[in-house]
């Protein structure tokens, strides 16, 4: 059996390989840093949020992981136990997506934090390593999830029925574990090729209004990706080069051209994919967020409530309306999600895990509410949700305004307090405040924790079974 060697691949991956490896804390901008932090405390909130008892999800899968056992070396977020780092991933990796208000990636089209946070602190746990490395992981493994996606071309996977965050997840989860097993070179190949073997997600959760499934592909790649780095540092098999071998990854998931190598590395270590996520304000879909920001402005600036509202029209790019326009699934059906807004002027996780389409005022609205493709919308997405809403009140009144960028996006940011109050009101549900506060300061001073056992015992939470 030959043994897996850095020589045997090609340029663009031994460029990952290396600035996998090699990259050193004193490597990242200070704005890189800090930004960093941010994003880990706004997808931390979201996980303690998705652990709350009176969400099924967490139920069934806290009885799932009981039920298989496992050693105590990996919190499971809010249910009052440890386990196995692989337990952890499924369930946390699960939570991770599970309220659909953690940052995302838009040019991407991926939500890597919610795959990448779960497998950085249940492989960190395990590991005992310290704030340094973590924040290291989290940076390249989100960088990468979000490169390979946009080198597999987001809406090919869409279009082929795959899910890009679970798909590009895996491989992301596998360098963010990897780098936190403390791999060495030679053996990064392996663990690429391993995870590239296990990639997975359909679109298929689509049709399931239960909400479980459409989270629960993030926790297919955490799963796997640790899985495959783990079995790669034990000196395990697998493909030595999924980005340039025969049998790559492009040949199974898209068209292969030159041009998805060059995205895996073109001006790496320049610029970092996290800083380009984008935070989001309500629970539900990405593709909603600039439609939900004009409702809500055109409602606040002339007075309305949802009674005055006779219907809401909402302009969206052609390309992007399969996803969001007559489903029956909550988190990302347009029909369901405005009159939300209009009715509450927010949008939180249990609008999206309980109906309230029984509601008198939702229901009207859900039946006056309408969906159109506009071509002209089209010229960025979806690197830009360009959205336009109109509304027209009981009296005939027309009001419309476009959203170009929703809040907490690059374009249109949140501060850091802004998403420190966000953090809390995720929160607050599950652990008390002096836990909520005892976590913000963590996150704020990580880079000087020398392992992170204690944010994991303040992630416990009290919810025991």
């Amino acid at each position: 059996m030959s043994t897996p060697s850095l020589e045997n691949v090609g340029d663009y991956t031994r460029q990952v390989v290396d600035f996998v490896h090699d990259l050193s804390f004193n490597d990242l901008p200070g704005e890189v840093i800090e930004h960093t932090k941010l994003v880990l405390l706004d997808t931390i909130g979201a996980l303690i949020a998705a652990s709350n008892s009176k969400y099924d999800a967490g139920r069934k899968l806290t009885e799932f992981v009981r039920g298989l056992g496992g050693r105590q070396e990996s919190t499971i977020i809010g249910q009052g136990f440890k386990s196995s780092c692989i337990n952890a991933a499924i369930v946390n990796g699960t939570f991770g997506y599970y309220c659909d208000i953690e940052a995302h990636h838009p040019e991407a089209v991926v939500h890597p934090a919610a795959t990448i946070v779960p497998t950085c602190l249940a492989v960190a746990e395990r590991e005992k390593v310290g704030g340094k490395e973590l924040l290291i992981a989290f940076i390249l493994g989100t960088e990468f999830d979000c490169r390979v996606s946009m080198a597999l071309n987001p809406r090919v996977l869409y279009d082929q029925g795959f899910h890009p965050s679970s798909i590009a997840g895996t491989i992301g989860a596998a360098l963010a574990a990897g780098r936190l097993f403390g791999l060495d070179k030679n053996q990064y190949p392996t663990a690429l090729g391993l995870s590239a073997q296990q990639t997975s997600g359909l679109l298929a959760w689509k049709e399931d209004f239960s909400e479980n499934s459409r989270p629960f592909n993030h926790s297919i790649a955490a799963r796997n990706g640790i899985t495959s780095a783990y079995l790669a540092k034990l000196g395990f098999g697998g493909p030595p080069d999924i980005f340039e071998g025969r049998y790559n990854i492009f040949r199974a998931f898209a068209k292969w051209q030159l041009e998805n190598l060059q995205t895996l590395t073109r001006e790496l270590g320049n610029n970092y994919s996290i800083t380009e996520l984008a935070f989001k304000k309500y629970s539900c879909c990405a593709f909603l967020h600039p439609g939900l920001d004009a409702l809500i402005s055109i409602m606040n600036n002339h007075n309305l409530n949802s009674a005055d509202v006779e219907k809401i029209v909402l302009r969206f790019p052609k390309n992007g309306t399969e996803l969001i326009d007559g489903t029956d699934l909550r988190s990302h059906s347009a029909q369901y999600i405005l009159p939300i807004g209009a009715h509450d002027r927010e949008v939180m996780i249990s609008d999206i895990l309980f109906d309230r389409r029984s509601e008198p005022g939702i229901k009207r609205l859900v039946k006056n509410t309408q969906i159109i493709g506009d071509e002209k919308l089209d010229v960025k997405f979806p690197e830009k949700y360009a959205s336009v809403v109109e509304i027209t009140t009981t009296t005939d009144k027309k009001f419309s305004k476009r959203v170009d960028y929703a809040a907490g996006t690059p374009e249109n940011p949140f501060s850091a307090d802004d998403i420190k109050t966000k953090f809390i009101r995720l929160s607050h549900a599950v652990v008390d405040d002096s836990t909520c506060r005892q976590i913000i300061d963590f996150v704020d001073s990580i880079e000087q924790q020398e392992d992170i056992d204690k944010l994991g015992e303040l992630l416990l939470g009290n919810s025991g079974s």
